[in-house]
């Protein structure tokens, strides 16, 4: 299999930093998640970048927490269960069955994952 180049890693790393960036302010859409996805796609193409974002005053906590140790804080834990219950409501009052056992199954499979992690 062919190795992925650095502009392929480069530019995954863009967009997720987009994608993260615009979670700040759309609710529902995760800002860490996307930032360490970011920071991986960066640490194979330009690790300085991937040092800005582990450095970031706000998110750069977190990101080194679950670099260093896998933990999630407890904050992060109830914030991101809370999001998933509340995509359970808006599917069922937007689309109803059977679309709501998507979200259900998301809530039921990596909810508990995340509340197992380290904190």
């Amino acid at each position: 299999m062919k190795r992925i180049g650095r502009p392929v890693w480069l530019a995954a790393g863009v967009l997720f930093f987009a994608l993260g960036t615009a979670g700040i302010f759309l609710p529902l859409l995760p800002t860490v998640v996307f930032y360490l996805l970011a920071a991986w796609c960066f640490s194979k193409s330009h690790p300085q970048l991937a040092e800005k974002l582990y450095n970031h005053p706000t998110h750069g906590h977190h990101l080194r927490e679950w670099r260093d140790r896998r933990a999630i804080s407890r904050k992060g834990k109830v914030a991101a269960i809370l999001a998933m219950s509340a995509s359970v409501g808006f599917v069922w009052l937007t689309l109803g069955w059977p679309w709501l056992l998507i979200p259900v199954a998301v809530l039921a499979t990596v909810g508990p994952w995340i509340w197992t992690r380290n904190e």
